[in-house]
């Protein structure tokens, strides 16, 4: 009844919204903002700059020749430097110190090396923009060269690295549906413009992940999707709709920009999203070079819930069969690859069932030729009271060690 009651009350004050916008473009009345927000928020950002920072048109030798089946197919395992510079909103933990605020150490040369050395081909690296960008959503210009350092770091090494906008979804910068639509292009251009024209001479091991879990923050469905739901609908549309404008900055920057391979992403990445005849992929002015982002921690009961199933079983086994032979049939198999960038099996002190899992997971990804790209938190250690919430710790970033060396070997010799 609760739930009944709070999501007549949006309904309400979304028709009032409605009422309240139409006045407006008749009257210089005060305008009002959707139930999630106020005027400030949905009022566009301060005027954008004349120019921003960018890197001299100088393109480092690449192959871009590939086909987007085929580069997928070359990434293998992957791993996210999670909870780094995707970090934000600690008290006293801003600028630079935003990197460590999240319990990680900060990032270094040796830990991409321990990667490459672990069997890792494939980096992700997570990154939060909002709290370092001015009205304007201009960035700031040490948080950029601090991303272009962790970056080095990773291509140095000899990584694939995915760069994206991850922790920014909320209504003061980009929030998928129509009352925020016009202030969500503004940041996601704007900030996609920024990043690209300072990478865009990088050669084919830069990929760029326009947005990373785009979803209706704070409503009741908002990690579901049902095509039934008006406002999951909605939200695909815009969500299309941003990331169209998105990927044109980024052609438009020029250099290796022009051909880069860039990953698309469906409603809070859901894979059932991506299956909706609500997705589409953007118009290119590029050949072959997108690629479809999902992720999937299945089945649920086992790889995420607390406490869930413990036992890896044929039924799991079942869940897996059927999404990827889904993401096979729906976009492989018809010419667009997909790369799983969010997976894991939360530790339940069920090693060997894990290890089943991963080598299960992995192994049946890498036959589809999907790259998965490991969740790795920091957290590995099941706390007490018990509760097996968010552990996903992998590897330890000091001493470039694994906190679970049979898990890596299931991973890296599905591959």
């Amino acid at each position: 009844m609760k739930q009944i009651k709070t999501n007549r009350s949006i309904r309400l004050l979304a028709g009032f919204v409605l009422i309240v916008s139409v006045l407006v473009a008749l009257a210089p009345l005060a305008a009002c903002s959707s139930s999630a927000s106020s005027v400030d928020e949905v009022s566009l950002p301060a005027p954008a700059p004349a120019s921003y920072p960018e890197t001299t048109v100088d393109p480092l030798s690449a192959n871009f020749t590939r086909s987007s089946v085929d580069f997928v197919g070359l990434l293998d395992a992957g791993w996210n430097l999670g909870n780094t510079l995707d970090a934000h909103d600690v008290p006293g933990k801003t600028g630079l110190e935003a990197e460590t605020s999240w319990g990680q150490p900060k990032t270094t040369q040796a830990m991409m090396h321990g990667l490459v050395t672990a069997g890792i081909t494939t980096v992700r690296i997570p990154i939060s923009w909002h709290n370092h960008v001015d009205a304007a959503f201009t960035i700031d210009p040490e948080w950029m060269a601090r991303v272009k350092q962790v970056v080095d770091y990773a291509i140095a090494e000899g990584l694939y690295v995915i760069i994206n906008i991850h922790h920014d979804n909320d209504v003061k910068y980009y929030f998928p549906d129509e009352a925020h639509a016009a202030r969500s292009a503004e940041y996601v251009k704007r900030v996609w413009k920024q990043v690209a024209l300072i990478f865009r001479n990088y050669d084919e091991r830069l990929i760029f992940e326009l947005l990373n879990e785009p979803r209706l923050v704070g409503y009741a469905n908002e990690w579901g999707w049902s095509d039934s739901d008006a406002r999951h609908v909605e939200a695909a549309r815009v969500i299309g709709d941003l990331e169209q404008a998105a990927l044109d900055e980024i052609r438009a920057t020029g250099s290796n920009n022009a051909s880069r391979y860039v990953m698309i992403t469906p409603y809070v990445a859901s894979p059932w999203a991506a299956f909706s005849s609500h997705f589409d992929m953007p118009s290119d002015a590029a050949s072959d070079k997108l690629i479809v982002s999902v992720h999937a921690y299945t089945p649920y009961v086992f790889a995420m819930q607390s406490p869930g199933d413990r036992t890896f079983t044929s039924a799991h086994r079942g869940d897996i069969d059927s999404f990827m032979g889904q993401l096979n049939s729906s976009f492989v198999s018809r010419g667009v690859p997909v790369i799983i960038g969010e997976y894991g099996a939360t530790n339940k002190d069920n090693l060997s069932d894990r290890v089943a899992w991963f080598s299960y997971y992995c192994g049946k990804a890498a036959g589809y030729g999907m790259s998965t790209i490991l969740w790795d938190n920091g957290n590995y250690q099941i706390p007490s009271p018990v509760s097996y919430t968010e552990l996903y710790g992998f590897y330890n970033r000091t001493a470039q060690t694994w906190y679970f060396p049979s898990i890596l070997s299931a991973i890296v010799d599905a591959y």
